[in-house]
């Protein structure tokens, strides 16, 4: 595992004993190329990361090309705004060791499945240039990821959204100031980077509603994105290997990454 941060974490609480720090594990090619690469963020409710959602989805992404890293972000008793500083300094420090990691800077994606959606739509829609300000040379670097891929996301706080996830982030009854600042629909613009997505339409835990909101978002800035919404499915499919029908996006997902020019 690649820690997040040597020293210094942000917000660290010894008193929180779950045993892990916030850190990526990689899953690099050793092709002789320099490869794009996309950051997976598991879902969970920001209470937990579904394993079924992190080194599955890794090594399908080897499979067409494409590095990866499995983000092991902080989830509850921690809140906001860690795992999204957590999101953020992954996204730089992937960048700023491109060349040890072999891949391209301007080619870093990030992918993410129910509250991870969340979180990888966080990452795009609040994205900054870094400060260079910093002592720390990695937070002088760019948190905007090139590519968005969602997989059934949460995304509003304030319609259809789900009330665990938001809880597990921001607490009992948080100030609806907050909620829209976490709305990834309120703050899409025209740099929003292009965007994958992906749902299905009976979702039980989170309504697919939550995917059409972003849409008519990137929609109304221009910004290219393809959605697929599968007639039937439950919440958490992951690949969905079991599922003929809902499997089909990972192929679609490839043919758009290879579209969009993403994968070298």
């Amino acid at each position: 595992m690649i820690p997040l941060w040597e020293r210094d974490i942000p917000g660290y609480d010894p008193d929180i004993n779950n045993g892990e720090f916030p850190s990526l594990t990689p899953y690099l090619l050793e092709n002789n190329k320099i490869n794009s690469s996309i950051i997976i963020c598991p879902g969970g409710g920001y209470v937990k990361r579904a394993e079924h959602e992190g080194e599955p989805i890794a090594l399908w992404l080897n499979s067409i090309g494409v590095s990866s890293f499995v983000l092991n972000y902080r989830v509850a008793p921690y809140r906001y705004p860690y795992p999204i500083l957590d999101v953020k300094r992954a996204i730089r420090l992937v960048r700023y060791n491109a060349d040890k990691f072999h891949i391209t800077p301007e080619k870093i994606g990030i992918l993410g499945f129910s509250a991870g959606g969340h979180l990888a739509c966080m990452s795009a829609v609040h994205s900054d240039d870094g400060n260079q300000d910093s002592s720390d040379p990695v937070e002088k670097i760019s948190s905007k990821p090139n590519v968005l891929i969602l997989c059934y996301p949460v995304i509003s706080f304030l319609k259809f959204y789900h009330r665990g996830s938001m809880i597990s982030l921001l607490g009992e009854d948080p100030p609806e100031g907050l909620r829209g600042f976490l709305s990834g629909e309120n703050y899409v613009t025209e740099n929003t980077p292009p965007t994958f997505i992906w749902h299905t339409a009976d979702d039980a835990s989170v309504p697919v509603e939550n995917s059409i909101l972003f849409v008519e978002a990137l929609r109304k800035f221009n910004v290219p994105f393809e959605l697929h919404i599968f007639q039937s499915g439950r919440h958490g499919l992951g690949l969905a290997k079991g599922d003929p029908y809902v499997s089909k996006w990972t192929e679609l997902c490839e043919n758009w990454l290879r579209r969009v020019q993403f994968i070298i």
